[in-house]
């Protein structure tokens, strides 16, 4: 997990329209970025309704709530056509920012024993710089935490 204080690295991924978004392009505003394993699956879909049903207070208090996985384009659109989500979903199917934010990680599964995105959400002020850093997160739990982090 990267630490806090430090600068985020900044990136360039496609949301699920196709549109190219820099974090960057987010300084002035609070960016709460999570990361999450796989669109239309029962834990991420929880994580992504919690942000949507909290999107306007998220919105009130300046901040922008960015979804990445290694999801394609047209599976991020079709996940935000299920559930009416409005706020932007990244595409990291060549894993570069999954990787760069430490959230590609050994998992044990049933004893099994494989790579995949680690469920992790970050903070990061208006200056791009990471404020909160959490790991092992709580699918349901999130986005209810990510509020009252903001106040």
């Amino acid at each position: 997990m990267l630490a806090i204080g430090t600068p985020a690295p900044d990136f360039e991924l496609p949301d699920q329209n196709g549109d190219l978004h820099k974090l960057s392009d987010y300084r002035g505003k609070k960016v709460i970025l999570y990361f999450y394993p796989k669109d239309n699956t029962s834990g991420c879909t929880k994580q992504a309704c919690g942000f949507a049903e909290r999107y306007p207070q998220f919105t009130e208090k300046g901040a922008v709530v960015l979804g990445v996985s290694e999801d394609s384009v047209a599976s991020h659109k079709k996940f935000e056509q299920n559930y009416g989500l409005p706020f932007t979903l990244l595409s990291d199917t060549e894993k570069t920012v999954i990787a760069a934010y430490d959230c590609w990680k050994e998992k044990k599964n049933y004893g099994k024993v494989s790579m995949g995105v680690v469920r992790t959400t970050y903070l990061i002020d208006e200056g791009g710089v990471i404020v909160r850093a959490m790991d092992k997160v709580k699918a349901a739990d999130n986005p209810a935490q990510m509020l009252d982090i903001l106040g």
